[in-house]
C-alpha cells in the first residue's frame, strides 16, 4: 500500500478537487468483504491498452479489491496497442471463457456495443469503466469523474497560467474515445463562456503515442507562432506536449496541462514545462471497478451511496444513467506529486 496524505487543491467552484486520506483498502466492513467460502466470481477487465502506467495502476487497484472481497478472481488483459479490433479479440476470448462479469474501457464504444450484447446473451454481466459505451447494454459505468469537472478543471488550470486569454490547442489520443471527446466538448463550451478572450485553435489526435504527441505539439507551435497553451488530453499526450515545449525552449512562454499520471509528469511539473496534471486516484478507480464487477456478478443492487472501502466510504450511484462515480478530479502539481507512486 503506497503512502498518501490528505490534501486538497481548488480548481473551480464546480470542479472541487480532493485527495483521499491514507487508509488500507482491505480494512473494509462486513458489507464490502466477501465470504471466502462462497463461490469465486471471475471479474475480467479489458483496458484500452495494457502496459501503460495508467491502466497498470487500475490493475493494481483491482487486484487489491479482489483480495479484500475474498470471493473474486480478477482477470486483466488488454491490447498492446490502442486498437479496437485487438481489444475486441480479447473480449471475445473472455466471452468464450464464460467469466461472470466483463468490464471494458472501449477504444471504440460503437463497435464494442455488439460484443457487450453477445456477452450478455451468453449470460455474462457487462459493464464499462474509465470510458463508457453509452449506447450498449452495459449494466453500470464506473466513471472516474464527471466530464464537466474534468473539462472545467483542465481549462481553468491552463487559462490561469495564460492570464485568462490567448490561443491554445488540444492534443488528444483516440479519435473515437467517448471520455476524451466528452471532456473536449466541455473545454470548448467552457472556454467560450468563461474565457471570451481565449480560443482553441485546433484539436489533433496522436493515438496512445507519446512521441507522436510531442511531434504534433511541435507542429502546432510552428503553425501558430502566437500559441501560448497546449492540453494533453490523455496520459500519453500530457507528457508529450510538455516535452515539446521543453524541446522548443518555450518553458514560461507556452503553458501546458494534461491528463497525466503523477510519476510520468513529475519531471515536467518540476521544470515547469507542465503546470498541472488533472487526474484522479487511478488505483481507487481500479478498486471500484473490481467492486462493481463483483456486485453485478452476484446480482446485488448498487445503492445510491455505497461504502466500498476505507478510502471509498461514500461512492454515489445514479440509477438513471447507471453511473457509479469515483468522485471529483485531482490537481496534481509539483507540490503533491510525490504522494503517488504510479
Amino acid at each position: 500500500m503506497r503512502p498518501r496524505f490528505a490534501a486538497a487543491v481548488a480548481l473551480t467552484t464546480t470542479a472541487a478537487i480532493a485527495l483521499t486520506g491514507c487508509t488500507k483498502k482491505n480494512e473494509t466492513d462486513s458489507g464490502v468483504t466477501g465470504d471466502a467460502g462462497s463461490k469465486t466470481y471471475k471479474v475480467a477487465f479489458v483496458p484500452k491498452l495494457q502496459g501503460v502506467p495508467y491502466f497498470e495502476a487500475m490493475n493494481a487497484g483491482g487486484k487489491e479489491a479482489a483480495k479484500a472481497l475474498g470471493n473474486v478472481e480478477w482477470l486483466y488483459q488488454g491490447p498492446t496497442q490502442a486498437d479496437a479490433a485487438a481489444q475486441a479479440d480479447i473480449v471475445r476470448s473472455y466471452i468464450q471463457q464464460k467469466v461472470d462479469a466483463l468490464i471494458v474501457a472501449p477504444n471504440d464504444p460503437d463497435s464494442m456495443a455488439p460484443l457487450l450484447q453477445q456477452a450478455k446473451d451468453a449470460g455474462i454481466h457487462v459493464a464499462t469503466a474509465d470510458t463508457d459505451a453509452p449506447n450498449s447494454v452495459r449494466e453500470v459505468f464506473v466513471n472516474q469523474a464527471t466530464a464537466q469537472g474534468i473539462g472545467e478543471g483542465l481549462t481553468d488550470a491552463l487559462l490561469k497560467e495564460m492570464g485568462g486569454k490567448g490561443k491554445y490547442a488540444i492534443v488528444s489520443c483516440g479519435q473515437t474515445a467517448e471520455n476524451l471527446n466528452a471532456w473536449i466538448k466541455v473545454q470548448q463550451e467552457y472556454t467560450k463562456s468563461k474565457y471570451p478572450d481565449a480560443q482553441i485553435v485546433d484539436v489533433v489526435y496522436a493515438g496512445e503515442d507519446q512521441a507522436k504527441a510531442t511531434q504534433m505539439a511541435t507542429d502546432l507551435m510552428n503553425a501558430h507562432p502566437d500559441l501560448t497553451g497546449l492540453v494533453g488530453e490523455c496520459t500519453s499526450s500530457a507528457p508529450g506536449v510538455a516535452q515539446a515545449v521543453k524541446d522548443a525552449g518555450k518553458i514560461g512562454k507556452v503553458f501546458t496541462v494534461g491528463l497525466g499520471t503523477p510519476q510520468s509528469m513529475k519531471p515536467y511539473l518540476r521544470d515547469k514545462s507542465s503546470s498541472a496534471a488533472i487526474l484522479w486516484d487511478v488505483e481507487n478507480l481500479g478498486y471500484l471497478t473490481a467492486w462493481a464487477g463483483a456486485q453485478i456478478a452476484q446480482g446485488k443492487t448498487i445503492e445510491a451511496t455505497n461504502n466500498v472501502s476505507g478510502e471509498l466510504p461514500a461512492v454515489t450511484y445514479d440509477a438513471s444513467s447507471k453511473m457509479l462515480l469515483l468522485g471529483p478530479a485531482l490537481a496534481i502539481t509539483d507540490q503533491n506529486v510525490d504522494q503517488f507512486d504510479y
